[in-house]
């Protein structure tokens, strides 16, 4: 990666504020994407400090001519971009029934159509030249959704069929141009201190929770290597193969855990979140959930032998409980 021209969108915070410490630590040259200025020079100051350089860019995603004059400024100071990264999302933490059709249609916005457009925008300049990477950051819902966060699960599903789209077309083409989606499990970022929120108490990621370092690492490699998809976390290798063997019992699951799973027992007033406007703060890549983060991956073999364990003892333990629901109305 070592003066490689990478562009990363939401590389202001979170994922993509570690994805740029990585590839900083490589040498590259990168553009940062992101709404709020003062949060992209903070995280340029830290590109720099690790080796690499950088270019910011205030920007909104939805906005397509502005990535467009990005790109162009981004490629005028380092040269042709190599590798382009769609980290930008946003979310809203409440059921179906309370979230506007508005909020909705934001939350698409910028989570699927920015991701439509960074790629649309990188393809522009990968395409003449035959060459490129495009690593689009996705979820352990792109495969299954939870509730309480269907605007950004149905955002993560629609990424995922685009990009399968794009990449048949590809292929077709016999372009040399690379895409990679790297799914997460639950990671510790401010996205949980930001997000619209109406549920009373503040969010927290599904446990088991992960530090977005160990993402950064994922997408970094992804970058290296190009890959289909990437499963990062056993969290995540559970949820990706038990939606596709046991959808119906992952509903009756999340129906039960879902809510509590997502919030904390702290309190807190309804938020606006960042869904429109940036919030001031100071906030960089990890979140507040620091004591109870995992820094470090789960071997592979582990990760499949714990996944492949637990979505075969669903059904048993679903029967059981059904069995003991009887029984104990039986005796009643």
């Amino acid at each position: 990666m070592q003066q490689q021209t990478v562009v990363i969108t939401g590389a202001s915070a979170g994922i993509g504020r570690a994805t740029a410490r990585r590839f900083a630590a490589a040498g590259a040259r990168i553009g940062l994407i992101a709404r709020g200025h003062d949060r992209l020079e903070q995280t340029a100051a830290e590109v720099r400090d690790r080796g690499g350089d950088a270019a910011i860019c205030p920007l909104d995603v939805t906005d397509a001519d502005a990535l467009e004059a990005a790109a162009q400024d981004v490629e005028s100071r380092f040269g042709p971009i190599d590798v382009w990264i769609n980290g930008a999302m946003a979310t809203i933490f409440a059921p179906v029934a309370d979230i506007t059709p508005l909020e909705f249609a934001r939350a698409t916005a910028v989570t699927y159509l920015g991701t439509v457009n960074g790629t649309l925008t990188a393809l522009r300049r990968m395409k003449s030249r035959d060459r490129g990477v495009i690593v689009q950051v996705g979820s352990a819902l792109a495969y299954r959704s939870i509730p309480l966060q269907a605007p950004y699960c149905a955002a993560k599903h629609a990424m995922l069929g685009f990009t399968d789209s794009l990449r048949s077309e590809l292929l077709h083409d016999r372009s040399r141009i690379r895409l990679a989606v790297v799914h997460l499990p639950g990671m510790n970022t401010p996205q949980f201190q930001w997000a619209r929120n109406r549920m009373g108490h503040r969010p927290q990621p599904v446990p088991p929770i992960f530090e977005p370092e160990f993402a950064a690492e994922a997408i970094f490699q992804a970058a290296r290597h190009p890959r289909r998809e990437v499963w990062v976390g056993w969290p995540t290798v559970k949820t990706i193969l038990g939606q596709r063997v046991m959808p119906g019992i992952l509903d009756r699951i999340l129906a039960r855990k879902g809510y509590d799973g997502q919030l904390t027992d702290a309190a807190m007033a309804s938020s606006e979140g960042n869904l429109f406007v940036p919030v001031a703060g100071d906030f960089a890549a990890r979140g507040p959930f620091a004591g109870r983060a995992r820094e470090h991956p789960v071997p592979v073999r582990r990760t499949l032998q714990q996944a492949l364990t637990t979505i075969a003892a669903l059904p048993q333990r679903l029967g059981w409980r059904r069995a003991s629901a009887r029984n104990g109305q039986a005796r009643q």
